[in-house]
């Protein structure tokens, strides 16, 4: 029996290729493996500007340890499998129709933004920086402008028209050229107390 071809537009699933392109042609995101990251979207309300556009959520705790300590008790994260087996380190996920009503630019950005927190031990853990703000360094500034320049430098790499066209769209242009949009969805990993805790 054949299976009819789904109709609209794929989002997650060139988000996803174009992550792959993206830890491929930039030397800081190389030791990123796009196969243990799940890329998802999440609806936002179309009319509030305001929010994410796009978040990354580790699956795994500091150092890339299974479990952590919260007020003298023991947890773990519910854990999370691709259909071949791979277990998934991070999850990825695009805030829709926001992200895609962001200029182009802005678009790649917050993109590589999201990648550059992903720890360069690649452990399911962000990459940490000494102090407070251990998620950007001292500076956001500085982190958002190494996001900026990297992914100009992407850009300068030429890569693939076809990558990167649809995010020259909005979402409703995207809406109105493919009928909908469609693409994978991830519940936030729950944490798990465990029945023994560590002393």
């Amino acid at each position: 029996m054949m299976t009819r071809p789904v109709r609209g537009f794929d989002f997650t699933e060139h988000m996803r290729l174009l992550c792959v392109d993206m830890t491929q042609r930039i030397a800081a995101l190389k030791h990123i493996q796009m196969n243990q990251v799940a890329v998802g979207f999440c609806q936002t309300r179309k009319d509030v500007r305001h929010g994410f556009y796009a978040s990354l959520t580790p699956m795994r705790f500091e150092a890339g340890s299974l479990l952590t300590q919260r007020k003298g008790k023991t947890y773990t994260l519910q854990r999370l499998f691709s259909p071949d087996g791979e277990e998934i380190l991070y999850i990825l996920n695009f805030y829709v129709p926001r992200f895609l009503d962001s200029p182009f630019r802005e678009k790649l950005i917050t993109t590589v933004h999201e990648l550059l927190h992903i720890s360069e031990n690649f452990d399911g853990d962000i990459r940490r920086f000494e102090g407070r703000c251990y998620a950007h360094s001292a500076s956001q500034k500085d982190f958002d402008e190494r996001a900026e320049e990297l992914a100009s430098f992407w850009l300068a790499t030429r890569p693939p028209t076809e990558l990167y066209d649809f995010l020259h769209e909005d979402y409703d242009s995207l809406q109105k050229r493919y009928g909908r949009l469609f693409g994978k969805r991830f519940p936030t990993p729950k944490l798990i107390r465990l029945q023994q805790d560590i002393s």
